[in-house]
């Protein structure tokens, strides 16, 4: 395989390395200290190489790291919880400790399971063991210091201090504010899935030279999955699931799409051209149809260069932007067509007195009938339980689709959501021996006493984005 400088027509890697001088400590300040010396020494040099990064995997991050994860999560193959690991922590992390700065440290396969897609499909998830996810996330919070500095701005996904509606609201800034005509919605298809291994190696090996580290990655890497008992290897992809496979797919394809995008958009385009990315979905509007054929052309080459393929299904070039519903109203074509990104449907709109063209974003019809069909089920299984706690439990459900669907102009979703769900809770407790004589004169006041009320809880996008990124 040819090296990766040459795929991307840059020059080799810079030789020298960097090594942070910083005492191999376990205490909280100094090993914070230490990173923040790597994140200077990154931003400084964009070429430089670590050499001496397993050091900063210290007691205490693995520890910060074990109280970070999630504590409910599914055990992987060892079958051990968050609270069976808890029992005797200090001995256990001493262990870990120990094993890894030794390299007597063995990763465990990933645990196969699957969840359904909002198309009736399921997606593939890994379930790392609880060990191995305490030391891929601190080696993904030492990795972090350094391409924190390297990542591009218009990517958002699983990056710390970014969240999926920064990119929301990039892109709605992006299609309102500049001159966009065309909009490419893009999906790699099977992305986790087919990552080359070889390919990601050389990748980080622009800026990782300590071999312990690379060693442990390669060891997530080809650890193999169990389905059912029986264990098979992973000589490509990544699992969905496991702590340090955000952080590998964001190195990847900011070698692989990034950067390119960002070097084509220089060479070729004569337009405006805009790119948001979350993970693996990414948006690009273009100024001109020609340039986002060509472009759309030039991906393809490129992501098959490197074992990728594009969704045939989810890949679409559609006419979208303030100059779309005029035109093709005038051809006779219809309304613009619309694209599904992070969750809401993007919908070519305009302001009351039909002056400025604005983007309207609406929950996915289909999500948002899938989300409604587990609450249903879950109330069904829940027919019996004190009303109070299914009271709580469903607080908690309302709220929690506001704080991420209630944007604005999408109070009607969000409201059709809370609306249904008190339906469903109706029916539920009419359905109980009990309770036949519950009326909805008497049943409204109460859920509305219970359930927050439908209301926009976030700022408009272009407020939000200005204040972030005032210039």
């Amino acid at each position: 395989m040819p090296c990766a400088e040459e795929v991307e027509g840059r020059g080799s890697a810079k030789g020298n390395t960097v090594q942070t001088a910083v005492a191999r400590t376990q205490g909280r300040s100094a090993a914070s200290i230490g990173l923040d010396g790597v994140r200077e020494a990154a931003k400084k040099d964009r070429k430089a190489r670590f050499t001496a990064l397993l050091h900063h995997v210290t007691l205490e991050r693995l520890r910060e790291s074990f109280y970070d994860l999630k504590r409910q999560a599914a055990p992987g193959v060892d079958r051990v919880t968050w609270s069976m690991y808890e029992e005797g922590l200090d001995k256990r992390l001493h262990d870990l400790h120990e094993q890894v700065h030794r390299g007597a440290y063995r990763a465990q396969p990933s645990k196969r399971t699957y969840i359904p897609k909002p198309d009736g499909r399921k997606r593939p998830l890994g379930i790392a063991a609880l060990a191995d996810k305490v030391v891929q996330h601190a080696v993904a919070t030492v990795l972090n210091s350094i391409y924190e500095v390297d990542f591009l701005g218009f990517s958002y996904g699983f990056r710390p201090g970014r969240s999926a509606h920064d990119g929301l609201d990039a892109l709605y800034v992006g299609l309102t504010k500049r001159r966009v005509n065309w909009v490419l919605d893009a999906d790699i298809q099977a992305f986790f899935d087919t990552i080359n291994h070889e390919w990601l190696l050389n990748f980080l090996e622009h800026r990782i030279a300590d071999r312990r580290i690379l060693r442990l990655i390669r060891k997530w890497l080809r650890a193999g999955v169990s389905e059912d008992g029986e264990w098979s290897a992973t000589t490509v992809g990544t699992p969905q699931g496991a702590v340090i496979s955000p952080l590998l797919a964001n190195v990847y394809l900011h070698y692989v799409l990034d950067l390119w995008v960002q070097q084509w958009r220089s060479r070729h385009a004569t337009g405006d051209v805009i790119i948001v990315r979350y993970a693996d979905d990414y948006v690009l509007g273009f100024q001109h149809r020609q340039e986002a054929e060509r472009f759309l052309k030039d991906l393809q080459e490129r992501l098959g260069t490197f074992g990728l393929s594009l969704h045939p299904d989810k890949t679409r070039l559609i006419e979208f932007g303030p100059y779309a519903e005029l035109r093709r109203r005038r051809l006779g074509m219809g309304k613009p067509e619309t694209f599904d990104f992070l969750g809401f449907t993007h919908i070519c709109s305009r302001t009351r007195d039909g002056k400025r063209f604005v983007v309207r974003r609406k929950t996915i019809a289909k999500r948002l009938r899938a989300k409604l069909k587990v609450v249903k089920q879950q109330l069904r299984n829940q027919l019996h339980d004190r009303v109070a706690d299914v009271a709580r439990w469903l607080r908690q459900v309302v709220q929690g689709y506001m704080n991420y669907h209630a944007v604005p102009g999408n109070i009607e979703c969000v409201l059709s959501f809370r609306t249904q769900v008190i339906r469903y809770w109706y029916r539920t407790l009419r359905r109980r021996s009990d309770r036949r004589h519950l009326t909805w004169e008497r049943f409204g006041p109460f859920a509305n006493r219970w359930l927050p009320r439908a209301r926009i809880l976030h700022l408009h996008p272009c407020l939000r984005f200005y204040a972030i990124h005032p210039r």
